[in-house]
């Protein structure tokens, strides 16, 4: 049997619809990035974006565990001298909810451009509604 490559307009993208309302953030992120990467399907090509689209909501219902939400710190920089910023995720949390799943993702997709192509297919909102109703999106269930 003969190996296909995936090319990229052959490829069938779907959108699902993911609730993160008590969800484990870790858990629920290595899921999306699984399907945001298409290694859910026989497709699969690694230099290839063959992944859905992923469209959370209820961000700001998203768990974690432990003392997380009071010793976890998201740090960045703002390209100035002595700009390193850091922010607790409780205080994230208050402020950007969505960014919370939006850096688990992230990190756990390539650090290329394949990897910035499959983030751009990931909308999180921390409310329920969604604009996204005319793509048809199915819910996934883990």
């Amino acid at each position: 049997m003969k190996t296909t490559m995936a090319k990229a307009n052959e490829i069938d993208r779907k959108w699902y619809v993911i609730d993160a309302e008590d969800m484990v953030l870790g858990r629920m992120a290595t899921e999306i990035a699984m399907i945001l990467r298409g290694k859910r399907k026989p497709i699969y090509t690694p230099n290839v974006d063959t992944g859905d689209y992923v469209i959370v909501i209820n961000a700001d219902k998203v768990k974690l565990t432990g003392n997380k939400w009071d010793q976890k710190i998201h740090a960045y920089h703002t390209g100035y001298p002595g700009g390193r910023r850091e922010i607790g995720y409780r205080d994230l949390r208050e402020k950007h909810p969505e960014r919370i799943v939006e850096y688990a993702v992230k990190g756990m997709l390539p650090k290329n451009r394949l990897g910035r192509a499959m983030f751009r297919k990931l909308k999180v909102y921390a409310g329920s509604e969604h604009p996204h109703a005319a793509q048809q999106p199915e819910v996934y269930e883990f």
